[in-house]
């Protein structure tokens, strides 16, 4: 058995029938390289089959503890059975990437079965020119952007004729499923060490309290926020803009149960033409793209503020040494984003500015803040609390506006069953007072986006994908003083990976 962390827990504890805790990726294949040039179920069920030994969240069931007085568990999953989790869908004809989109957000809608292990595999059929999609479904209590990478890494080969796998141990897989009489026992025994588990994260999470993400939407701590900031010694403008409460935009509320998906995807070269040019980084043009496309989306509503946008941005403070422990081991950005930046160059460096401070105030902050800080929460009432807070940001002018999310990804070319992988579009998650997330994965020369949003709160998705095309755009023309012919990045399907 593997306890969760009380930071794994949070994900589960968020849970409602409007906000789900699961994530995941819509991978499209070209099946002319495969078997027959089919991809299809069996051929699926035969490779995640093969894996599992290599896959151990795959098995991971879990256990509650009675009445939440400990940390949920994972158990090997004795009564495992793959049909369950790999399942079969299409889009009706022509089959094109709105229809897809469509699809992608009503599967990723509905919450998984915690009677089972926490993942789902879809096989999406019917798309224009013969293409076949994958969409996963992992929870993320299970994993962070970094061990999904790992598991993509384990289900995809480098080339289409596979590779030779690790053997499976001998043995029948599984465990005991404890009773709840027994998992009482362990919780009660479990009960005296909280308060040491708390105390030993005194240190690390009380100085930094005000580094949290959602902090800034109580009383009083966005002018503590200011006066540590301010002691830290960052730049006055990057510490006004920061420390200021976010303007509140209709993507800013509490979010219902049904969302809006769009995807595609631009020139990787195009971007780090950008950043060489500049000498900035790829983050910084991401970011960029992704203000632009907001604030362009804002003001075709009449809805722009004056004020800066503020993102949160996921970082990884997973080391080698915890490489393929999966669970999760992430910190946050709180950062602007120039949506108030008339002149795209102008927009661009004032990113990298913003983005640059707030590496330096993050690489002051211990990695494990966000476990730290969750430790204080007795187990007894940490989904409540996890609820009530998410509760909280959609009903007041919240802490931060959307989520972005830039994933790097493999260079080289990989195949799932033969299948060549086209493009990999990140699907991520929305929550009260956040109901826009944009999420970026890099795949061999182009960089894949996932949009998600509140189906309430945003009226097209597809504005927005779109909007990052024509940022790029404008921003080669801006920059590099001319258009490249063939990669200027526009593609708001999966069509544009060869």
């Amino acid at each position: 058995m593997r306890q969760l962390t009380s930071l794994d827990a949070q994900f589960l504890g968020v849970e409602t029938a409007r906000t789900y805790g699961h994530v995941g990726g819509l991978a499209v294949y070209d099946p002319s390289t495969a078997p027959g040039s089919k991809l299809e179920m069996g051929d699926v069920c035969r490779m995640v089959s093969d894996r599992l030994h290599l896959l151990p969240p795959f098995r991971w069931r879990l256990v509650e503890v009675p009445f939440g007085l400990d940390l949920p568990y994972w158990v090997e999953d004795p009564d495992f059975d793959l049909d369950f989790h790999i399942r079969d869908s299409a889009v009706p004809p022509p089959g094109d990437d709105r229809q897809l989109a469509e699809t992608v957000a009503r599967i990723f809608a509905r919450p998984l079965d915690r009677a089972h292990p926490l993942w789902e595999l879809y096989l999406i059929h019917g798309l224009e020119g013969g293409r076949v999609a994958m969409l996963t479904k992992l929870h993320h209590s299970m994993v962070d952007g970094v061990s999904g990478n790992e598991i993509l890494g384990v289900l995809l080969d480098p080339s289409p004729e596979g590779r030779e796998l690790p053997p499976k141990p001998e043995g029948k897989a599984g465990e005991r499923v404890p009773g709840d009489l027994e998992m009482l026992g362990r919780g009660l025994l479990g009960v005296p060490r909280q308060p040491l588990r708390a105390l030993r994260s005194l240190p690390t999470a009380l100085p930094n309290l005000t580094d949290l993400p959602g902090a800034n939407a109580f009383p009083l701590v966005p002018q503590l926020t200011a006066a540590l900031t301010r002691l830290r010694g960052d730049n006055p403008g990057i510490l006004e803009a920061t420390t200021a409460r976010p303007p509140k935009t209709s993507f800013n509320g509490r979010v219902g149960p049904h969302r809006r998906f769009a995807f595609g995807s631009l020139s990787l070269d195009t971007v780090k033409r950008l950043k060489n040019e500049l000498g900035i980084t790829v983050n910084d043009v991401v970011v960029a793209l992704c203000a632009t496309a907001v604030r362009d989306w804002l003001l075709d509503r009449d809805e722009l503020p004056k004020e800066p946008l503020v993102a949160m941005i996921p970082v990884s403070v997973r080391t080698e040494e915890q490489a393929g422990t999966f669970g999760n081991r992430i910190s946050t950005m709180i950062v602007p984003i120039p949506t108030n930046v008339k002149d795209p160059r102008k927009r661009l460096m004032r990113a990298h500015e913003y983005l640059a401070g707030a590496k330096d105030r993050h690489s002051a902050l211990p990695a494990d803040l966000l476990t730290d800080a969750t430790s204080f929460i007795p187990p007894a009432v940490a989904a409540r609390a996890a609820r009530t807070t998410m509760d909280i940001l959609g009903r007041t002018r919240p802490p931060l506006n959307l989520v972005i999310s830039n994933v790097p990804g493999p260079r080289n070319p990989l195949y799932c069953a033969g299948a060549q992988l086209q493009a990999n579009f990140p699907v991520s998650v929305v929550i009260d007072g956040v109901g826009l997330n944009m999420t970026v994965m890099s795949y061999r020369d182009h960089v894949d986006f996932g949009i998600i949003a509140d189906r309430d709160q945003v009226d097209d998705a597809w504005a927005l994908m779109d909007g990052t095309a024509a940022a790029l755009d404008e921003l080669e023309t801006a920059i590099c003083g001319k258009r490249a012919a063939t990669a200027n990045g526009r593609s708001p399907s999966a069509r544009t990976p060869a």
